[in-house]
């Protein structure tokens, strides 16, 4: 079964990601996570942890609600 709710997330963060003109791979370098975990919270098939919603939002410079809110 889907999560829209996952999915919701992960188009947000790729949305963030591509604004910041980064690749998944330099998103995971950056946040010192795998490429394929970027790939898969994207495709809103990954639960992330908080933890690593922190290490999101650190490697693309905004707070980590940003990552819970797009901007309407």
């Amino acid at each position: 079964m889907i999560n829209q709710d996952l999915v919701a997330f992960g188009l947000h963060l790729k949305h963030l990601r591509q604004e910041k003109g980064l690749s998944q791979e330099q998103l995971g370098l950056i946040a010192e996570l795998d490429r394929t975990y970027i790939s898969g919270i994207e495709r809103g098939v990954r639960n992330v942890s908080l933890a690593n919603i922190f290490k999101i939002a650190k490697a693309l410079d905004v707070e980590s609600a940003e990552l819970f809110s797009p901007k309407q």
